[in-house]
């Protein structure tokens, strides 16, 4: 009997599809945007505008790449889920930020350049068609961290990085995001790099870690749904259930979907058997 039970499990383990690798997701095509355009001065303040077919006005997505805040990973790996989600009928905008190792990045810059990107949708409105009444934001990895932080930032308290009058969003979906900062520095989730995001330990700058880290700011937010990978080692799923469970209770309306066979980019891999119901969950936070 003990025999079958392990040859069972062996089995099971072996039917298990392959995840992709962080280097498979480096070489993924980029398919081009409508157009690139800036939101502010510096070199790394733009984004890129891809437009769905129709008249408009389009609702609009904003996705934020990935990258564990890291100056080397930049938005073209997700220009292929930006165009997916396009061509399911909606404007995207992915933007690009100062991060760790840019001049500029990290504390408080990375912050301001996700608000101020937001922001220039109302720049772009009229000449693109963008209906400012349906924006939602969606992020992966650290970009799902800057999501969240994004559907949260209505106090006054924080104005320093949303700025004076944030765009309202109709809701965030993080995928495999990195929810609780102090969490990630105690789990090593990205090494120490939340730390050299926020400028300091949980310990040396806690008022940091109060305004940024998404779990300590579930009484201010937007609906957000969480969708995350059962076999994601590098964000693993506890980070989700955790804020699942915070939130409840709570109150705060969120909503947590497990993919049992994704892993940390599956949830953003247009090809992947796990798409539809990324798209379906973007699409369904649009009012």
């Amino acid at each position: 009997m003990t025999k079958w039970i392990v040859a069972l499990a062996l089995g099971a383990w072996f039917v298990q599809p392959p995840l992709i690798g962080v280097q498979e997701v480096l070489q993924w095509p980029t398919p081009p945007a409508l157009a690139r355009l800036p939101y502010g001065d510096d070199p790394l303040q733009f984004g890129d505008l891809r437009l769905p077919s129709g008249d408009g006005p389009f609702p609009v997505v904003v996705v934020i790449h990935g990258g564990c805040w890291r100056a080397d990973i930049d938005l073209d790996y997700l220009a292929g889920f930006a165009d997916a989600l396009t061509g399911s009928g909606v404007a995207t905008w992915t933007i690009e930020y100062r991060r760790v190792g840019d001049p500029g990045g990290g504390w408080p810059g990375t912050f301001q350049d996700v608000a101020a990107g937001v922001e220039h949708l109302r720049v772009m409105a009229r000449e693109y068609l963008l209906d400012l009444d349906r924006v939602v934001a969606t992020g992966h990895s650290a970009g799902g961290h800057l999501a969240l932080w994004l559907g949260a930032r209505t106090t006054p308290d924080d104005a320093i990085l949303r700025g004076a009058d944030p765009l309202p969003l109709s809701g965030v979906v993080s995928l495999a995001g990195v929810d609780d900062l102090r969490r990630a520095m105690g789990d090593g989730v990205c090494g120490d790099m939340a730390a050299q995001l926020i400028g300091g330990t949980p310990d040396e700058v806690p008022d940091r870690y109060a305004l940024t880290s998404p779990i300590e700011r579930l009484s201010d937010v937007v609906p957000q749904h969480l969708v995350n990978g059962a076999r994601d080692r590098i964000v693993p799923l506890g980070f989700g259930r955790r804020y699942v469970t915070a939130a409840e209770q709570i109150g705060a309306p969120v909503t947590l979907t497990v993919l049992p066979d994704a892993g940390h980019f599956e949830v953003v891999a247009p090809t992947s058997t796990e798409w539809p119901t990324v798209r379906d969950v973007i699409l369904g936070m649009l009012p």
